[in-house]
């Protein structure tokens, strides 16, 4: 993948079985979105969910800098799971999930770590992930 900004967004495709059972099985993946400079964000480590065919992410203090506001503001990130990287649209989702993507974060962190992912704050953060198509 080029070292760039993902700057053409162009259409989402769907995960594979397998990157979905990476997703899923990941603790942590890692996000890199676009700067307003045009390049990409420094790596960052962020909790990641799977609801069926679909990928959540969310921040726990939602905010309008850092990987989060880059990826909100450009619709667009480069995330990293193992030794894939795959750049991905973002779609904000607010609540519109909040209660299947709750239940995701319960049930892969546990009630206790998850209790800052789960506040009306995080659910109104919840970005979904596709796959750009090349």
């Amino acid at each position: 993948m080029p070292d760039r900004a993902p700057s053409d967004i162009g259409s989402g495709s769907s995960w594979s079985s397998g990157q979905l059972r990476a997703l899923s099985e990941a603790i942590e993946i890692e996000v890199s979105a676009s700067r307003r400079d045009g390049g990409l964000s420094r790596w960052t480590p962020i909790w990641v969910v799977v609801d069926g065919a679909d990928v959540f992410v969310r921040t726990w203090h939602r905010r309008d800098t850092g990987w989060y506001g880059g990826a909100v503001r450009s619709a667009a990130a480069r995330i990293r799971v193992g030794d894939a990287s795959i750049d991905v649209i973002v779609a904000a989702t607010g609540s519109t999930d909040a209660a299947a993507v709750d239940a995701a974060y319960r049930k892969k962190y546990g009630d206790l770590a998850a209790r800052s992912m789960v506040t009306a704050e995080a659910a109104a953060s919840t970005l979904r992930l596709t796959p750009r198509a090349d």
